[in-house]
């Protein structure tokens, strides 16, 4: 993998990342502050099954 993929994929994620505020800011900030009422664990195992099902997407879809 060169230099080049990585900030492509970076550059990737920021537009994925960007396209429920701009399509639904209201909607966005509800979610937010739903996320704020969570506790440290909860919050601690979603992030690790988002972790391990991008792990197991990389891994299924590299060459």
């Amino acid at each position: 993998m060169d230099s080049n993929t990585l900030w492509l994929a970076l550059a990737l994620v920021l537009v994925i990342e960007g396209l429920f505020p701009f399509a639904s800011p209201s909607g966005w900030r509800r979610m937010f502050a739903q996320l704020m009422q969570m506790t440290d664990s909860q919050i601690r195992l979603f992030a690790l099954a988002s972790i391990l099902c991008g792990l197991v997407l990389i891994w299924g879809l590299a060459p």
